[in-house]
């Protein structure tokens, strides 16, 4: 029998939390630099021109929802290790459930929208409505990122609605005194939780993996071409093409793991002292990281830039 009670006062052991801490600390810091980096080279721009391309308005929208969320996933960990009992307040933790289900859905739309577009306008295929939409993805594209805003606050203002709750048995024996103690835990409706969850990541991860999938098909196919007719090996064009290729392919293998460990997160299967559940942390602060300094190294004005910033900091680490 259960009874609604106070959070849990254990946490966290300390070689668990400190492990913890640095492993994601380090993963949020590479993350909040490359994310920063993207959004002030993209805003610098918008501002000396007085406009921004598709691309780079994409890139800030990606870049902020991605920062945001990288400080919020730092300040989860810190409340989580050190105030567990304020943590699992049921408003609060359902709060923090909340907040980090809005910027995980925005930063998978962002990314949705920046693949789509990616592929609409380079590959190639001869489908009428395809050439219509190449012609006009670019008017569309910031109706689609507010729209995609709009939707990700609207789901996740859903998993306000009882998925979480923080109980406690008071009735638990231990032996060999035979006494009792309380034990606490959260219960998750996970069926409930399971529906929202892939009802708000089904559409994005299936565009997502049909638009990366079409783009390697049409990368590829213009690749074979190109090297049945290009002189040599070290052709340039072709090696932009096998680059976008691969930079395409680790982003859908990086998206596919990042929405299997939310929801593994989020369902609390694993123990919060588990390393499965330090796992899914890892994963999901990797995941932006990785793919934003993946953006960095495969866009060629982000890599210019990043080049020069480089050139200056070493120049005054010298003075």
């Amino acid at each position: 029998m259960t009874e609604k009670c106070s959070p849990p006062e254990d946490g966290l052991s300390s070689l668990h939390t400190i492990l913890l801490f640095t492993v994601v600390g380090i993963e949020c810091i590479i993350g909040i630099i490359a994310n920063g980096f993207i959004v002030a080279i993209n805003a610098a721009e918008w501002i000396q021109n007085k406009a921004v391309s598709t691309s780079g308005r994409i890139l800030v929208s990606l870049g902020i929802s991605r920062l945001v969320l990288q400080i919020f996933m730092m300040l989860e960990i810190t409340v989580h290790s050190a105030a567990p009992r304020v943590y699992r307040e049921d408003s609060i933790y359902n709060a923090f459930r909340v907040s980090f289900m809005f910027l995980n859905y925005c930063s998978l739309w962002f990314s949705v929208w920046l693949s789509f577009f990616y592929f609409v306008k380079t590959a190639n295929f001869s489908c009428s409505l395809f050439l219509k939409l190449k012609w006009r993805i670019s008017g569309l594209m910031p109706w689609l990122l507010c729209l995609s805003t709009f939707v990700s606050l609207g789901y996740s203002m859903l998993f306000c609605s009882g998925i979480y709750t923080t109980y406690c048995n008071s009735s638990v024996p231990v032996s060999p005194s035979n006494s009792t103690k309380k034990k606490f835990f959260t219960k998750t409706n996970v069926v409930n939780l399971a529906l929202l969850y892939n009802l708000g990541i089904f559409i994005p991860l299936i565009m997502f993996i049909l638009a990366a999938t079409l783009l390697i098909v049409s990368l590829k196919r213009h690749t074979i071409r190109m090297k049945s007719s290009a002189t040599g090996s070290g052709d340039p064009s072709m090696e932009a093409h096998v680059g976008a290729i691969r930079a395409t392919t680790y982003f859908l293998i990086l998206y596919i793991v990042n929405a299997v460990a939310v929801f593994l997160y989020m369902s609390n299967i694993f123990n919060d002292n588990s390393s499965w559940n330090s796992l899914c942390r890892t994963i999901m602060a990797a995941y932006p990281a990785s793919h934003s300094v993946l953006l960095i190294l495969d866009n060629p004005g982000l890599r210019r830039a990043w080049k020069r910033l480089q050139s200056r900091v070493a120049l005054y680490l010298k003075k």
